[in-house]
């Protein structure tokens, strides 16, 4: 993610660290990514069973909220439901997502605020975010279970979703997930008293996390919670191009890694791995291993019925 000039390298650690929705941070992923192995279709299909395939709009609470779904749903497998970066939309996805629909439905959305959703009313919090994320759910999925995996901030609010929607979410994967204690992480990293970029990811970052992101998500610190023993697995980069920050880089590497084992406590059948060829985008940077990965969890979940 990092690129010339001391400036790109602050916008691009900060859209990382953060996992949030910064002015810029949507332009700055969109420079780092790799040609998409596809695109889904704009036209939504139906199949005849309820199942759409291509982008529709669904309301959610007066708003409207961008889909997308490859992939029809297959006997006893799980429906993978994709969750962006802040800063991304689904159009980010669209290539994994697409080659995630060759053996598994798969589907992806734009939260309010991001992509070709409308924009939010007002401040989100986790739990009205949540709300869209059941009705997406239900829209693309009906009765059948699901996996989520979420990447950077689309990580957090997977693991923060399972543990109150168990009888749902059967299996998670939180590529290079936000922390759960990202605000504190940075404000014992990297002091007050720090100048230059690292003032700016330091600020920028707790302002996005305070809901002053586009998303106006508002991403408060916490306990990890348990979703029971689903299969989770938690992988996270591997190149450290965080210690590109002057002074505090290697703390910031550090705080990040803790950040990873932190979410192993989401399940008693976590387990953590690192894309070595990765920075923050594990998706785009080895698209292999997080296909492998989704597919894992969801054939783990589907033989745990």
């Amino acid at each position: 993610m990092i690129r010339n000039g001391r400036a790109s390298v602050a916008i691009a650690l900060i859209c990382a660290v953060a996992g949030a929705g910064l002015v810029g941070c949507e332009e700055a992923s969109s420079a780092d990514s790799k040609p998409s192995a596809g695109t889904t279709g704009d036209g939504a299909r139906e199949d005849g069973r309820g199942s759409f395939t291509g982008t529709e709009k669904i309301e959610v609470g007066g708003r409207s909220v961008n889909v997308s779904c490859s992939g029809d749903p297959a006997e006893g497998r799980p429906v993978v439901v994709l969750l962006h970066g802040g800063g991304d939309g689904l159009d980010k996805l669209a290539g994994i997502q697409k080659t995630l629909g060759e053996k598994d439905r798969a589907c992806s959305y734009d939260r309010l605020g991001a992509g070709a959703s409308d924009r939010p009313d007002g401040p989100q919090s986790l739990e009205s975010g949540g709300k869209v994320l059941t009705a997406v759910i239900d829209r693309v999925a009906g009765d059948a279970p699901v996996v989520l995996a979420g990447h950077s901030l689309g990580g957090l609010i997977a693991a923060r979703y399972a543990p109150d929607h168990q009888d749902t979410v059967k299996g998670l994967v939180l590529m290079d997930a936000t922390s759960p204690t990202q605000s504190a992480d940075l404000e014992k990293e990297i002091p007050e008293s720090a100048t230059g970029m690292a003032v700016d990811l330091r600020e920028q970052t707790l302002a996005v996390l305070r809901g002053e992101g586009p998303e106006k998500l508002v991403v408060p610190d916490g306990e990890v919670r348990s979703a029971g023993n689903i299969p989770v697995e938690v992988i996270q980069h591997g190149k450290r191009y965080l210690a590109a920050v002057p002074e505090y880089g290697a703390g910031l590497e550090r705080a990040w890694t803790e950040g990873q084992e932190k979410w192993l406590a989401v399940s008693g059948g976590s387990r953590l791995s690192t894309a070595g060829k990765s920075e923050h985008y594990i998706y785009v940077d080895e698209p292999d291993l997080a296909v492998g990965a989704i597919r894992r969890v969801a054939s783990q979940a589907a033989d745990n019925g």
